[in-house]
């Protein structure tokens, strides 16, 4: 049988061997939810694109993660583009106005408004797709992005796929407009995928507020709670670059 190293953290590390956890078990059987995921993905990215069906072609997306997608088809279609792209899927993902991933990307300081300014600017399309009515097919770095989103849900243990996880793929993804357009902007990967972490955890927060306030704004508090989630790393991010522009210029 094949044989996979996998590395953690040291405290983690040291952990599983005070614990017993059965490390290869556990392993197999999360590398096996990856793998149908990615494929199922796959297959839906080669497969002809319904807007009406989209429950069905992505079972596990949350409904606002499948109307981002709507919309991105919505939007391809509209530009009689070549295929669905990630520029789509952004431009979806900024359209649907209310998800995790916008409120990451407000807290973090990045306009959703500018996004779109980006996106109208960029004309170019990506290649892939599969042949005929194209328009209704993922082309190829989308396909990728969404398998990278699959991905990212199962490593940070989840049994759905929402829109924060489909910003860490478009992010994450190297050939695509969107991911281009968002680096440019400030949303690195890692730091994004931290982001989406301190979100998630704002927004447990944020249910326990909601439960003792009735008249909180839930969008406003999710907003809050981001943000207050964010500012820590936000804060050492810029010590660690004040002090690398400190040790460069003593240099």
């Amino acid at each position: 049988m094949p044989k996979i190293n996998v590395y953690l953290p040291d405290e983690l590390a040291e952990a599983v061997k005070d614990t017993g956890v059965p490390v290869s078990a556990i392993c197999q059987r999360a590398l096996e939810q990856a793998v149908r995921r990615v494929t199922a993905i796959r297959q839906t990215a080669l497969n002809e694109l319904t807007a009406e069906d989209l429950s069905e072609q992505l079972p596990l997306f949350t409904p606002r993660a499948r109307a981002v997608v709507k919309l991105a088809i919505d939007r391809a279609r509209a530009d009689a583009a070549p295929n669905v792209g990630t520029g789509h899927l952004l431009a979806g993902m900024v359209a649907e106005g209310d998800n995790l991933a916008l409120h990451v990307l407000r807290a973090a300081e990045i306009d959703p408004a500018q996004i779109q300014r980006d996106l109208a600017r960029r004309a170019d399309a990506e290649a892939g797709g599969a042949g005929g009515n194209s328009s209704q097919h993922f082309s190829g770095p989308a396909t990728g992005a969404l398998e990278l989103t699959a991905t990212e849900a199962v490593s940070l243990g989840h049994n759905y796929v929402g829109c924060e996880h489909l910003l860490l793929g478009l992010v994450t993804e190297p050939d695509g407009i969107a991911g281009q357009v968002l680096r440019a902007l400030g949303a690195e990967p890692r730091l994004t995928r931290r982001a989406v972490t301190a979100a998630l955890a704002g927004y447990v927060h944020l249910r326990g507020q909601m439960s003792t306030s009735a008249t909180a704004d839930p969008a406003q508090a999710l907003a809050a709670a981001v943000h207050q989630q964010l500012q820590p790393l936000i804060a050492r991010i810029e010590r660690l670059e004040q002090r690398s522009d400190s040790i460069d210029e003593a240099r």
